[in-house]
């Protein structure tokens, strides 16, 4: 599993790379539909429709969504990131409330609805922090990193009171100290290279503080969604490593708000 995890990291980390940092425009964009398609196929199974004709109609189905969005010019309309906030308070609550609120999402046209507002707001913001700068792009990426690696270093040096425990129960309250911890002085850092003023700085570090919460529930709706499933895995595209759900997770609920809330600097 290690040497396959490994193999998997060597070729996909520098082509995703590339793809983030040396493509824009319209290239860009295709870029990172594919990889939406890609977690779209996922998600129709995590939804309950198990056959691959199903999957690929679901994916088709965003596919064009997405182009008629990006034909129309609504890919740079705010309304699609406040959609993808909107969609995660209504995510966060359903967590907090598993599995008594269960009934509220679980029929399967819902679960496909849902997919809508976590995976095209994301789209739409990696394109909008492209078209910013890939210095912001860059930061989104390094804070999700961060938090997961501070969560899972403090979690398993003083975790002891569980985040969610019938949802994610490896999650600790004291490894969401962790990921903040970390990603404050990933803030700090940038805000000291961009040469931020004091009140720009401090902006940035409390949106950072949102933006890493709002990460640790992009996790645990999937992982929701998993146990409700039965499944351990969203599939098995990435050996050794699981599925693009599994590695973007975080990312679905982080780029939107971080698109949006990093207007204000």
């Amino acid at each position: 599993m290690l040497k396959q995890r490994i193999i998997t990291a060597l070729w996909l980390a520098p082509l995703v790379l590339l793809g983030l940092f040396w493509l824009d425009g319209g290239a860009f964009a295709l870029f990172t539909a594919l990889i939406v398609l890609l977690a779209s196929w996922e998600w129709v199974n995590l939804a309950g429709c198990e056959g691959q004709r199903q999957r690929l109609l679901g994916a088709a189905a965003m596919a064009l969504l997405m182009l008629v969005l990006w034909l129309a010019g609504a890919v740079h309309a705010t309304w699609l990131l406040w959609l993808g906030v909107l969609g995660w308070l209504a995510n966060l609550y359903w967590v907090i409330h598993y599995p008594d609120k269960g009934a509220q999402w679980q029929a399967t046209p819902r679960r496909l609805v849902m997919g809508l507002w976590v995976l095209l707001p994301c789209w739409v913001g990696f394109i909008s922090l492209r078209d910013s700068g890939a210095v912001w792009l860059l930061f989104v990426l390094l804070l999700v990193w961060c938090a997961d690696t501070g969560a899972y270093f403090a979690g398993r040096a003083f975790g002891r009171r569980k985040l969610a425990p019938r949802v994610s129960p490896g999650k600790s309250w004291e490894g969401v100290a962790g990921g903040l911890a970390a990603t404050t002085l990933l803030a700090l850092l940038f805000a000291t290279w961009q040469s931020l003023g004091l009140w720009q700085g401090l902006a940035l570090v409390v949106i950072t503080w949102l933006v890493t919460l709002i990460s640790v529930l992009g996790d645990l709706v999937e992982s929701m969604l998993k146990r409700y499933r039965g499944i351990k895995d969203s599939s098995a595209l990435l050996p050794g490593h699981g599925g693009v759900l599994d590695r973007i997770d975080s990312l679905t609920a982080a780029v939107p708000w971080f698109a949006l809330l990093g207007g204000w600097l």
